[in-house]
C-alpha cells in the first residue's frame, strides 16, 4: 500500500546549493560593510539580492510539498538573484580598474580547492542548537575565505568563485527537479496514484476466496447485483462454497452453487 503522496520536503539546511548561497550571502554582507557606502543603493541591492539568492532556495524547499512547479519557479529566482550579484561585483572590479580573475588563475583554483575541501561545521554549513560561542569567536571560526581581512579585489574575486559554485549547483538542482516531475508527476498526479493505490489493495484484500467465472455469474435474488463466489468460514456449511451478494453486507443475498 502506498504510503502516501506528500513527498519528503523541507531540507533545504542540507542542500550544497543552500550553504554556499548563505557563505556568499555572509561574504557580502561583510564586503559591503567593508568597502561599499552603507548609504548608497549599491549597498541595500547586493545584500538583498545575496538575501534572495538564499531565501528562494529554502522557500521552494519547503514549498515542494505540494508543488513542484513552485519549487522549480523559486529555485530559479534564487539562481536569478544570486546573477545580478555576480553582475555587481563584476562591476565593482571592472570601475575601479581591478583584475577580475579568469577560471584558470591560479587564485581561483585555490578558492575552489577551499571550497571543495571545507568540510567544518560552520553556522551556514549546519542547524546548530549550539549558540554558546560568542559573535567574534563564530567570526574567526568561518573566515576562512579571509572575508574580514583580504583586500577589496581579493574578496569580490572569491565571492564571484563562490557565487559561480552556487549558480552551478542550482542549475544541476532545476535539472533533477525537472526529471523528477517528468517520473512522478505533481502534486494532484501524486493524490490520485495514492488513491487508486488504497482502493486496490482494499479490493484485493476483501475476498480471496473469488474464483468464479465472471460470464456464469448470477444475479443476487434480492437486489439483482452480480454476485461473487465466496467460501463459507464457519457454521454447518464451513468449507462449502455459495454465491453472495456483491452488495454484502448491506445486502445478504445468496444462492447455492450447483454441483
Amino acid at each position: 500500500m502506498t504510503t502516501g503522496f506528500i513527498p519528503q520536503h523541507g531540507g533545504f539546511r542540507k542542500l550544497r546549493s543552500f550553504q554556499t548561497a548563505q557563505l556568499a550571502y555572509d561574504g557580502t554582507v561583510i564586503f559591503c560593510d567593508r568597502f561599499i557606502d552603507k548609504r548608497s543603493r549599491t549597498n541595500d541591492q547586493m545584500v538583498q539580492a545575496a538575501r534572495s539568492g538564499v531565501q528562494n532556495i529554502a522557500e521552494g524547499s519547503l514549498a515542494s510539498a505540494t508543488s513542484k512547479e513552485t519549487e522549480v519557479k523559486l529555485t530559479n529566482v534564487a539562481r536569478a538573484s544570486l546573477g545580478e550579484l555576480l553582475l555587481d561585483y563584476e562591476d565593482f572590479l571592472r570601475q575601479r580598474g581591478l583584475c577580475q580573475w579568469g577560471m584558470d588563475a591560479p587564485e581561483a583554483k585555490r578558492v575552489r580547492s577551499l571550497y571543495l575541501s571545507d568540510k567544518s561545521d560552520l553556522p551556514y554549513k549546519s542547524d546548530r542548537s549550539d549558540r554558546s560561542d560568542s559573535a567574534d569567536n563564530k567570526a574567526c571560526k568561518s573566515d576562512i575565505y579571509a572575508f574580514r581581512t583580504a583586500s577589496a579585489e581579493v574578496v569580490a574575486n572569491t565571492l564571484i568563485c563562490l557565487i559561480n559554485q552556487a549558480s552551478s549547483l542550482l542549475s544541476r538542482q532545476i535539472r533533477q527537479l525537472e526529471q523528477e516531475f517528468l517520473a512522478q508527476g505533481g502534486l494532484r498526479e501524486r493524490m490520485t496514484r495514492a488513491r487508486l493505490e488504497v482502493r486496490e489493495a482494499l479490493s484485493d484484500g476483501s475476498d480471496k476466496s473469488d474464483l468464479s467465472d465472471k460470464k456464469e455469474t448470477p444475479s443476487c435474488p434480492k437486489c439483482a447485483k452480480p454476485m461473487r463466489q465466496r467460501t463459507a468460514k464457519t457454521g454447518s456449511h464451513a468449507g462449502e462454497s455459495f454465491w453472495g451478494c456483491t452488495g454484502y453486507p448491506e445486502c445478504t443475498g445468496i444462492r447455492s452453487i450447483e454441483q
